[in-house]
């Protein structure tokens, strides 16, 4: 990366294709190893030595994010993803339907979905999930109805998404309900109208990371047959007069290079629900009129279920993600062009401890740190505190 002339002083692993979680654990700690090594050029025995030699390493591992199932999301994988220094999940959903489930042979059901959304999110994990429209015995209309579910009922409601059309591949038991005509996919413009529609459901504070697979088109017999589907239906969107105001879409960087416009009055935004038998706050600095986003933080009141011990006593609060958008930034360099190292982060965290301290009555506030923005955290107040960068607010009296 670094001989294309891109900047690596803030990298981001993603661990994605299969369940890595499902792996024997020599291998995944192994793994693991390798990728903090990488970035501080040191050999390490174990997990956490690697982890403490990338924590001050000149190339920053701000994030791994893991690709993992419900059941492959119970609290041992969760306290062993968050030793690895993980802190997003993409967690394969497909659908809200219990029989839908069962048919796909997904070995789950759908309680095991919620379940381990809430166990996540309690732990300070950014949750991504995967869906899958036009799965066998779902109608148009259903298909609509189990994404408005998605993002209305609090038992789902994640903070990103990855849309994936089901694909008939040659060789799957997808392929021989289609070769027989006992399955059908969706026309090119029925798929595109129901992904605009999809996209028009998303609420401000979740992310589309992505509106389809990434499959060469030569091996797929029916389904997407456009490789630009969330452009097309962006564009359909426009001829129905809906918007798509999901945190890509605002993104600053995104405006600037699509729409060619930038923030000129800038604000606090302050956005709450309750996903996960949890209180969620997104906070997040915008230009309201234009609709561009330049931050956001997302911040938890951990409820009585959480299992790990930093966070329980129902007095804590934790930060689920700290993410100012615009051109990467050398650590310990300011480009006036950019939004990063403007002070926005600070000006987000502070709100945040307000609003754990005077609103949740929280003496604690934790953050789910990559391990190479821990010393970020550190200048904030913060201390490592197993697996987490935490600051007392009060004193426990």
């Amino acid at each position: 990366m670094k001989q294309l002339g891109h900047n690596i002083d803030k990298i981001e692993f993603i661990v994605m294709g299969g369940t890595f979680m499902s792996l024997p654990e020599t291998y995944r700690d192994y793994f693991i190893r390798n990728l903090h090594d990488a970035c501080s050029g040191h050999t390490s025995s174990n997990v956490t030595e690697a982890v403490k030699y990338s924590e001050c390493s000149k190339t920053k591992c701000i994030g791994i994010t893991i690709e993992t199932r419900p059941d492959y999301c119970l609290k041992v994988h969760l306290s062993d993803m968050l030793a690895y220094g993980c802190t997003r999940l993409e967690i394969g959903v497909q659908s809200v339907y219990e029989d839908v489930a069962r048919d796909t042979n997904r070995g789950h059901t759908v309680r095991a979905v919620t379940e381990s959304f809430q166990m996540a999110k309690d732990s300070g994990f950014k949750v991504v999930s995967h869906m899958m429209p036009n799965l066998p015995n779902v109608d148009l209309e259903r298909d609509l109805w189990q994404f408005k579910e998605f993002f209305e009922n609090p038992d789902f409601r994640p903070d990103g998404l990855k849309l994936y059309p089901t694909l008939v591949i040659r060789g799957t038991g997808l392929y021989e309900l289609w070769r027989t005509n006992r399955y059908q996919s969706y026309s090119p413009s029925v798929l595109i109208d129901l992904v605009s529609r999809i996209l028009a459901l998303v609420p401000p504070w979740t992310r589309v990371y992505r509106v389809q697979r990434d499959i060469p088109m030569p091996l797929v017999t029916s389904g997407v047959e456009h490789g630009n589907l969330r452009e097309l239906a962006l564009a359909r969107m426009k001829d129905l007069n809906i918007e798509c105001r999901d945190v890509r879409t605002r993104e600053v960087g995104i405006q600037e290079i699509h729409n060619k416009i930038k923030p000129e009055q800038v604000e606090l935004i302050r956005r709450d629900y309750v996903a996960n038998d949890g209180w969620e706050t997104f906070l997040s600095y915008e230009d309201p009129e234009q609709d561009i986003l330049i931050g956001l933080l997302r911040l938890r009141k951990c409820t009585s279920e959480t299992f790990r011990p930093e966070l329980k006593n129902g007095h804590v609060s934790i930060v689920r993600e700290l993410h100012v958008y615009g051109s990467v930034v050398p650590v310990h360099a300011k480009d006036p062009q950019s939004f990063q190292h403007q002070g926005y982060g600070m000006l987000l965290m502070e709100e945040a401890e307000r609003i754990a301290l005077q609103e949740h009555g929280s003496w604690k506030i934790s953050v789910i740190s990559g391990v190479g923005t821990r010393n970020y955290y550190r200048k904030l107040g913060y201390e490592l505190d197993g697996p987490y960068m935490s600051k007392t607010l009060i004193l426990m009296k």
